[in-house]
C-alpha cells in the first residue's frame, strides 16, 4: 500500500475544497466506513496521495423521518444501523433486508449506506492488480471472451460488470433519491439516475458522481397505501458473500390486484436493472401464478449469456418467482 496523507474535514465545503476537479484524477479520494476502498489501496487498483475523511463532518449520519413518513439517511449510517431499526423494518423491509444480507456483522458495522452504493466493480479482472482491463484503462474486457462466471447477462458493453451493491437494487425499488453536495451547491438524483451503464460514455466509472462531488443523504418517499417491499439474494458462501443474482421487489396491492410496481435485479447488470416494461403490464392484475410467470419470463427476456453465466437465467427466475409468492403470503 502507498502512503497517503489523511485530512479530517470539520466541514462538507472543506472536504470539497480536498477532491480533485479533473475527471480521472485520483490523487485525493473520499474514504467513510473503508470497507471497499482499503482493499483497492492495498491491492494498488489506486493510489492516492490523499484521503479525505468525511466521519470528521458532523450530521452525515442516522436516520430522519419526514411528517409525510418519508426516510431519509445520512451517507454515513452504517448498514447495521438500518436493519436494526424496527421502524425502518416495518417501512422498508426491502432496505432492511438488503442491509442485512450485506457481507459479515464485522463489516455491516462499520459499513456504511453510501459506502455500499459506489463500490467499485468485483470483477476477478478488476481486482486483479497485474490485469489492465478496460475499466482501469485498458482496451479490453477480459471478461467477455475470458472467465466470466460472475459478469453480467443484461446491459452490458462495453464492459461486462455487474453492480455489487446489495442496497443499490432495494433502493431505485423504493424509488429513492439522493442529494449529492459539489462546489456549486446541492443537487438531487433519483437513485435510478444515480447509476450508469458503461455504454453512456465513461467507461470508467458507475455511477454520476462528480470527483468533487460527495454524496449526502438518501431519501426515501413514503410507501403508497397497500405497498409491500422485499429484497431477496442468492450467494454461494452460506456465511457470507457477494450476490451471484438478487431481486428486489416493490408491489402496491389493491386486495390481490396490483396497482403500481417496480422490479429491480441486482448483480446481472453494470447498474441496478429496473425492468419498466415489465411492470407496466402488472398494472391492473391480479397477483397471482399467471402474473409471476410473465414476471419471471418478461425481466429476463433480453438476458445475452456469456459462455460461463448462462446459470443467471433461471436462478434470477427464481429469484423473482420467490420474492412474488413472498409478498402474496404476506
Amino acid at each position: 500500500m502507498k502512503a497517503f496523507e489523511m485530512r479530517l474535514p470539520a466541514s462538507l465545503e472543506e472536504a470539497i475544497a480536498l477532491l480533485p476537479t479533473a475527471e480521472g484524477d485520483e490523487s485525493s479520494r473520499l474514504v467513510a466506513g473503508g470497507q471497499d476502498l482499503l482493499t483497492e489501496l492495498k491491492h494498488h487498483l489506486v493510489e492516492p496521495e490523499r484521503l479525505v475523511n468525511l466521519k470528521s463532518i458532523p450530521g452525515l449520519a442516522g436516520a430522519t423521518w419526514g411528517s409525510d413518513g418519508s426516510l431519509t439517511l445520512g451517507a454515513l449510517t452504517t448498514l447495521q444501523d438500518i436493519y436494526e431499526d424496527e421502524r425502518i423494518v416495518t417501512t422498508f423491509p426491502a432496505l432492511a433486508e438488503a442491509a442485512r444480507s450485506v457481507a459479515s456483522p464485522q463489516i455491516r458495522a462499520v459499513g456504511t449506506i453510501g459506502g455500499n452504493l459506489n463500490q467499485r466493480p468485483r470483477c476477478w479482472y478488476y481486482r486483479a492488480e497485474e490485469m489492465v482491463c478496460l475499466k482501469k484503462g485498458g482496451r479490453e474486457c477480459f471478461s467477455q471472451f475470458g472467465r466470466n462466471k460472475y459478469n453480467a447477462i443484461l446491459g452490458a458493453g462495453p464492459s461486462w460488470i455487474v453492480h455489487p451493491s446489495d442496497t443499490a437494487p432495494a433502493l431505485v425499488a423504493l424509488n429513492a433519491s439522493v442529494e449529492i453536495v459539489g462546489p456549486n451547491g446541492k443537487r438531487t438524483s433519483s437513485m435510478q439516475d444515480y447509476f450508469t451503464l458503461p455504454s453512456s460514455g465513461n467507461v470508467l466509472r458507475e455511477t454520476t458522481l462528480a470527483p468533487n462531488e460527495v454524496l449526502t443523504r438518501i431519501t426515501i418517499p413514503a410507501p403508497a397505501k397497500g405497498s409491500k417491499s422485499t429484497y431477496l439474494k442468492f450467494k454461494e458462501r452460506s456465511s457470507y458473500d457477494f450476490a451471484v443474482g438478487a431481486v428486489a421487489l416493490n408491489l402496491t396491492l389493491d386486495g390481490r390486484k396490483i396497482t403500481a410496481a417496480r422490479i429491480v435485479l441486482g448483480a446481472v447488470a453494470p447498474t441496478p436493472w429496473r425492468v419498466e416494461e415489465v411492470e407496466a403490464r402488472l398494472i391492473g392484475r391480479d397477483l397471482n401464478d399467471e402474473t409471476i410467470e410473465l414476471a419471471r419470463e418478461g425481466a429476463l427476456a433480453g438476458a445475452a449469456p456469456l459462455s460461463e453465466n448462462g446459470y443467471k437465467v433461471p436462478l434470477t427466475k427464481g429469484l423473482i418467482t420467490r420474492a412474488f409468492r413472498a409478498i402474496s403470503r404476506s
